[in-house]
């Protein structure tokens, strides 16, 4: 009998990559749709989960937008977003994050409550609620879309900066989201200094469906805090570097970059070649509803792409510093992450014989 290696659903880590209505169980999202008499496509009954078609090329991302379109569409007010919060908290809980930062876009869920402003303190009340009384704290990344105007997400921004703080249930970050090869990222950029002004992280996608050059521009436009993504910053060594010398964490997210066909296999997916490089990784799960995998999976991952458990911790220190987390979480969640790699790994029970 030889040594297993250590459980990842029980390393305390951070998780700053989780779309509001992508964080929902399958189970929710049925729910919901029979709840409010909404059709939902196979793909998100039977066929769960989907097999997604290349996103990189146009016609296979309208198909995944047209699927989250589909199960944002049965979210239809306050009780709806309220349990979603709630239950992505205890889905995170579950896999040994201590910390939260989830994602969203009021703009979709204002027409049932009667506005942004509603919208968005429907998800920060909740928030607060469910860090006062569970494992995991929560914040919040108000993110606009690249799809829409550029002074859209002005306005955003400015709500977001109303509701900036820095414990559960504040506003703690501000995003840019959606199909990277919309809009043009230096548009976004007063919106991204109203979010600076008012203390906010600075977090927007980049470097997923484009090249090393979406990561630069994200870098020269935005200064960025993080970069969702950002993970083909390894196609050009000299980006790669840039990243790691500004000291913006990319959020990795795995299961989503195969799922999405950025990566053929999981195997491809270049974690190792960022680490290497020096830069920071908060591993991310995404959208769990459309890809079928949540965070712990991501850490699994890791470990099949050669990550020790010494790596893994070391990963789960980066997601800690580079959230937005109070420092007591943060102390707490590193001193744990020391005695996750201190305890011996549990020994392996062997198959009958």
């Amino acid at each position: 009998m030889t040594r297993g290696t250590r459980l990842v659903d029980v390393l305390p880590k951070a998780h700053l990559h989780l779309h509001f209505t992508g964080s929902m169980r399958v189970g929710t999202v049925r729910d919901l749709a029979a709840k409010h008499g909404i059709r939902l496509p196979d793909a998100l009954l039977t066929d769960w989960p989907p097999r997604l078609a290349k996103a990189t090329d146009e016609r296979g991302w309208f198909r995944f937008q047209r699927l989250y379109d589909a199960a944002r569409a049965c979210v239809r007010g306050e009780d709806d977003m309220r349990r979603i919060v709630r239950e992505a908290a205890e889905d995170d809980a579950a896999e040994g994050s201590r910390w939260l930062e989830i994602q969203v876009d009021p703009t979709s869920y204002a027409p049932f409550v009667g506005g942004i402003t509603p919208a968005l303190e429907i998800v920060l009340d909740e928030a607060r609620a469910v860090s006062a009384g569970g494992e995991v704290g929560v914040g919040v990344v108000v993110a606009a879309s690249r799809m829409r105007h550029p002074l859209e997400a002005r306005t955003l921004a400015r709500l977001a900066a109303r509701h900036a703080g820095s414990g559960p249930g504040d506003v703690v970050g501000f995003g840019l989201s959606n199909d990277e090869r919309r809009g043009a990222i230096a548009d976004f950029a007063p919106a991204f200094r109203i979010a600076r002004r008012a203390g906010l992280g600075l977090v927007p996608h980049g470097g997923e469906l484009l090249g090393a050059q979406s990561v630069m521009e994200t870098l020269e436009h935005l200064d960025p805090d993080r970069i969702g993504h950002g993970v083909r910053s390894v196609e050009d060594p000299q980006v790669l570097d840039a990243v790691a010398e500004s000291g913006v964490a990319l959020e990795v997210c795995p299961g989503s970059n195969v799922a999405l066909g950025v990566y053929a296999d999981r195997q491809d997916v270049p974690l190792r070649r960022i680490l290497d490089a020096g830069v920071v990784v908060a591993l991310g799960a995404d959208d769990p509803l459309l890809f079928g995998s949540r965070l712990a999976d991501q850490y699994a991952t890791a470990r099949i792409l050669g990550c020790s458990d010494a790596e893994l911790a070391e990963l789960a220190r980066g997601s800690i510093a580079a959230s937005r987390a109070p420092e007591d979480v943060r102390a707490a969640a590193l001193r744990d992450i020391d005695g996750w790699l201190s305890e011996p790994p549990p020994m392996p029970v062997d198959p009958p014989s």
